[in-house]
């Protein structure tokens, strides 16, 4: 395993299972340069969405690095108030010009909007159709909301992206998503940063030569899932990636595991008013 390596999505397209999120990275330089910076340590794969207003500079990013369109995975998602007010396509063929592109290699539900899901999905469904989405999938859906789209839906959602970290750990949708075969990334793997100064995963990292942030990613790795921490920073950016060479064992995984209290630091999908 390395920072190339991918894994088949349930349509047969292959995704990097280690990226860069830019989730509160500034559109503009910042966002452009750690885009730029991550592809040249070697990272290929870039999860952005309409709402973080930055997919104008992942677009210049991709244009100026000048990697092949076809060996960089991309990643964006459809915004809640566009599925409110029945904007999905027009959100879709936004995202497409602000970043320069003419398709992207995942699109994600970013919620699952009550009353409107359903409906955004099925507009998904002719995206990927037309070939403009490569794959879709959906994003926080946990297992109610899943089943509900299971069984009203043609098309299998590629992915399904939940908070997972050492005190987040939903196995009941991780273990849903495994039966279907439904690919699961890990967002906020370092609990925004709660993890990466733990004392605990410090002392296991030390171990491997590794740092706290390090052992959390490779805990995931571990796990079959796909993580892409979020960093401005380009040493940190390499460091992140910096986790290919080395296992940690089951009984340290187990360790991590134990940590887990159910407790999340994003909102809740069942709740969330945004």
């Amino acid at each position: 395993m390395d920072i190339k390596t991918t894994k088949r999505l349930n349509n047969g397209v292959e995704i990097p299972v280690f990226g860069l999120g830019v989730f509160k990275s500034a559109n503009g330089p910042e966002t452009e340069q750690a885009v730029l910076w991550a592809l040249e340590a070697g990272y290929r794969h870039i999860d952005t969405a309409a709402v973080y207003g930055n997919e104008e500079s992942v677009g210049n990013a991709i244009k100026k690095s000048g990697i092949p369109r076809n060996e960089i995975f991309l990643t964006t998602k459809l915004w809640n108030e566009d599925m409110r007010k029945h904007r999905q396509l027009k959100a879709f063929e936004e995202s497409l010009s602000r970043l320069q592109l003419d398709y992207v290699d995942l699109y994600l539900i970013h919620w699952p909007v009550k009353n409107v899901y359903l409906e955004s999905w099925a507009v998904m469904e002719d995206i990927y159709r037309s070939g403009r989405a490569k794959s879709i999938g959906v994003s926080n859906f946990k297992v109610s909301h899943m089943n509900d789209l299971l069984a009203n839906s043609n098309v299998v959602p590629a992915v399904n992206q939940m908070e997972f970290n050492p005190s987040m750990q939903d196995y009941d949708i991780y273990n849903l998503c495994r039966e279907k075969g439904i690919a699961f990334e890990a967002w906020s793997p370092l609990g925004c940063g709660k993890y990466t100064s733990d004392s605990e995963i410090g002392e296991i990292g030390a171990k491997y030569n590794k740092t706290a942030v390090q052992t959390i990613l490779r805990w995931i790795l571990q796990k079959d899932m796909i993580v892409f921490p979020k960093s401005v920073n380009r040493g940190r950016i390499i460091e992140n990636a910096d986790i290919f060479d080395f296992e940690l064992s089951a009984e340290d995984c187990a360790k991590i595991d134990a940590m887990n209290r159910n407790i999340r630091t994003g909102a809740d999908p069942d709740t969330f008013t945004f």
